[in-house]
């Protein structure tokens, strides 16, 4: 008797994750505006009532698409970071925005996270993730720098806040270029140049 609920359980997320996994796909290769519900129910191989259970309507799909996209960069920016080195925190952080550079780049990260969500979620809904997926970790890096003494003294948060706006528009910057391998280096190295500028003398 115990164990059905669990069972259910189960199959619900199995089914959220199929959906998600064959949304990411189709919105990723051919966009939000040009992927039905019909065909991400036939890919992920679930009925029509299943994606309704489990999401509203395709936008409330795609919003958990956008999120687990963001959940995917962030664990690649945090290993990254992680292998950094310690004694230098600003450093690291620039390390982190060249991944989430160079992720955005990758064709079906670039379709969802820098094409479509602005315009589909709205702004607030996409600065919203954005801070809940990032802002943490760049808090954590400028703790560690005034900790050490290579950043002043100083409030963190908004810091923090104007770096994670500087990072993503970095992002959308480049991903958008015409000019992409240009882009990416002179922005790189303005990041870079940012970050150096704020080190404590």
């Amino acid at each position: 008797m115990n164990g059905e609920p669990n069972k259910q359980a189960a199959r619900s997320a199995a089914t959220r994750a199929a959906l998600i996994g064959a949304a990411t796909q189709l919105f990723g290769e051919r966009g939000y505006a040009n992927v039905g519900t019909q065909e991400i129910v036939e890919a992920a191989g679930v009925t029509r009532g299943a994606l309704y259970h489990q999401f509203a309507d395709k936008r409330e799909l795609f919003l958990a698409v956008v999120e687990d996209v963001e959940v995917g960069i962030l664990g690649r920016i945090s290993a990254r970071m992680a292998e950094a080195d310690p004694s230098d925190p600003l450093g690291s952080l620039a390390d982190g925005a060249e991944v989430l550079i160079d992720a955005i780049l990758e064709p079906d990260i670039r379709q969802i996270a820098a094409v479509d969500a602005p315009s589909v979620l709205g702004w607030d809904t996409w600065r919203e993730i954005s801070e809940r997926y990032g802002l943490g970790l760049i808090d954590a890096a400028l703790a560690a720098a005034v900790a050490q003494g290579s950043l002043s003294d100083q409030p963190i948060r908004p810091l923090a806040h104007l770096l994670l706006g500087a990072i993503n528009e970095s992002a959308m910057y480049v991903a958008l270029a015409d000019d992409v391998p240009t882009a990416r280096s002179q922005t790189l190295a303005a990041l870079r140049a940012l970050l150096g500028a704020m080190r404590a003398d």
